[in-house]
């Protein structure tokens, strides 16, 4: 989706050429709306999932005229939603969820948001009358699966889903601060956008924008419930909750009038989804799985079992051998950058996928609300080896290892446990941490800096001080950064690339304030055991012959492609990034890299910033 507010008339013309270049998100339709005071355009690019007929066209207006809305997304919900209204009085021409979520806001306002449960992010323009003025609303969901850029300039304001299609009049150069957090982070968060004059309305937020006065706010409408878990409350009551909450996330998940499908890895997490998936549908579930023949990632025999056991109509995908070859076919979609390799396999699986069903659900989600990452185990296990040790300790070895090059083995180890074990993951990073970007980055860009370097560090503690205690602490990090600016941002590009639509279960507003708000943190991670409840619904669930204690990440081996064939594709990066990198160390991180440092990482965020460049017309100067 797409929009242009308060702008002129000549960049109303040349509105559709931006629109469609959001195509691949939307190839099954085109509609552009112009209002009547020639102030706002609204276009859309449709890829049809629910109700097929034209009266599912979008942009989309409401029958006394008033209110017209462009959407992205699906709420699930929206059969219930559409029973109220017509209890209300509401008429429906067609059977699809744009048309309910139009019509909550007529009936509800700002206030609707509360009742949708999916993914999305929209903007419905209001029109006004004699005593309102003309506004327009965004509003994007609580964990961030669909992403709303908006660009601010004298009049105007401009919104669309991705970067690439915001006007470049209205894009500046490359945000000093944005490109801090992204070499820290391997990722852009919150509101920050790569380029200036751009920024991103974050998870969970919503905005407003007046025409008569251009004024503009955004405000949180919803966040994480605080962990109030009553201890008394038995775990085998918790799984019975978490089972059905599970049961009904995936049922509304599987309403669509075009094939569904489930990712299946064989892991927990899409495991669980399929078990859910078998239970609440009458005829065989369609199950995916990518075979990388003879590989440690292969997981087709784990899968195997779980489509065996509910008789799924079972599909394996063989993916051709792997490599960054893949990044030429997937470049054109880079804009703002994101430094997570997985981005490549993810693409890949979309590919093959979407030549059987035009949905997938899949388990992204299940290692923050259920405490699966290793990253909790390995900060229990060192705070109980080093939990006798003083802070001061901590931060005098983080300083040492500050010392040693980029790539040196337990440099970034030893690095994150400058604020403990349990903060590890706000000072850990595979990317640069605060002393290499010092090493990597121009004089000019330190001192715009400034106090700010370590904004990135700061962002992710401000998160971790939200917790009740070091699990829940750990998780909330998670959950607010790298879960919505990474992982998320990732299925999205990966998925619509290529016009499929990727749905998440386990992200279902239910089941994530059950798990943040009632489920306590012994029932996540205690000592050296994650996913706790999560693994007895798992008992309870799935095959007794599925190993549900190993965890398989989709990686890809990027220090053994750099040193090897795809080592020449980093040659140039030196000449082709932002002015504000020091060219030496640039070479110094390569030189690093043959001679055996692990700069695979870094190397890759850097070639994903140097597409971004190309791509946005960042040229060096």
């Amino acid at each position: 989706m797409i929009g242009l507010v308060g702008t002129d008339v000549g960049a109303i013309e040349a509105f559709d050429s931006w629109r469609d270049r959001l195509h691949h998100r939307g190839p099954d339709d085109a509609g552009t709306w112009r209002s009547t005071c020639g102030r706002v355009v609204l276009g859309h690019r449709r890829l049809s999932i629910l109700d097929l007929s034209e009266a599912g066209h979008q942009p989309m207006v409401c029958a006394s005229g008033r209110y017209t809305i462009v959407f992205n997304g699906e709420v699930y919900n929206f059969v219930e939603l559409r029973r109220e209204l017509e209890a209300r009085g509401h008429v429906f021409n067609g059977s699809g969820d744009t048309e309910v979520v139009l019509a909550a806001f007529v009936q509800w306002g700002e206030a609707c948001l509360s009742r949708f449960n999916g993914m999305f992010a929209f903007a419905v323009f209001d029109r006004g009358d004699a005593s309102s003025p003309a506004t327009l609303f965004l509003a994007r969901d609580r964990a961030g699966k669909k992403p709303l850029y908006i660009a601010r300039q004298g009049g105007a304001l401009a919104f669309a889903s991705e970067l690439k299609a915001i006007p470049d009049r209205l894009r500046g150069g490359f945000s000093p601060d944005a490109l801090n957090h992204y070499l820290a982070l391997g990722y852009v968060p919150g509101s920050l956008c790569i380029l200036e004059g751009v920024e991103k309305l974050p998870p969970a937020h919503a905005a407003r924008y007046r025409l008569d006065n251009g004024a503009f706010e955004t405000w949180r409408w919803w966040k994480l419930p605080r962990l109030e878990a009553d201890e008394k409350v038995p775990v085998e009551q918790l799984v019975d909750e978490a089972e059905a909450l599970l049961h009904d996330a995936v049922r509304l998940r599987l309403r669509s009038d075009v094939p569904v499908g489930v990712l299946l890895s064989g892991g927990l997490d899409s495991s669980l989804v399929v078990a859910s998936a078998a239970h609440a549908s009458s005829s065989p579930i369609k199950t995916f799985t990518i075979g990388f023949p003879g590989s440690r990632l292969d997981e087709t025999g784990y899968a195997e079992i779980v489509a065996r056991h509910f008789g799924t109509d079972h599909h394996v995908l063989p993916l051709p051998e792997p490599s960054l070859a893949v990044l030429d076919e997937l470049a054109p979609m880079i804009d703002e950058p994101i430094a997570d390799s997985s981005l490549l396999p993810a693409y890949l699986v979309s590919k093959l996928t979407v030549g059987h069903v035009k949905v997938a659900l899949g388990g992204d989600g299940g290692d923050e609300l259920f405490g699966g990452y290793g990253d909790y185990t390995t900060a229990m296990a060192d705070a109980a080896r080093f939990g006798w040790m003083p802070p001061v300790a901590f931060r005098l070895g983080a300083r040492l290892a500050g010392s040693l090059a980029p790539g040196v083995r337990g440099r970034n180890r030893l690095s994150a446990l400058r604020g403990g074990p349990f903060q590890s993951l706000v000072w850990g990073t595979p990317y640069f941490d605060a002393t290499a970007r010092r090493r990597l980055l121009s004089d000019d860009m330190l001192d715009a800096l400034g106090d700010r370097l370590m904004a990135p560090e700061l962002f992710r503690l401000g998160l971790f001080q939200t917790g009740q205690d070091p699990v829940d602490a750990m998780t909330r990090t998670h959950f607010g950064s790298i879960l919505p600016d990474d992982f998320l941002v990732k299925v999205d590009r990966a998925s619509m690339a290529v016009s499929l639509e990727l749905r998440c279960p386990l992200l279902d507003m239910r089941l994530i304030e059950f798990c943040f708000g009632r489920v306590a943190s012994r029932w996540k991670v205690q000592g050296r055991e994650g996913r706790r409840l999560q693994k007895m619904l798992g008992e309870r669930l799935l095959p007794r012959k599925l190993d549900i204690e190993r965890k398989q990440g989709f990686s890809i081996p990027l220090n053994e492609w750099l040193r090897g064939a795809d080592a020449q594709r980093t040659r140039h990066l030196a000449s082709g990034l932002p002015r504000w990198f020091k060219p030496c160390e640039v070479e110094a991180l390569r030189a690093g890299h043959a001679n055996g440092r692990a700069n695979g990482g870094r190397l890759f965020a850097l070639m994903m910033l140097d597409l971004a460049c190309r791509n946005l017309g960042q040229t060096r100067n």
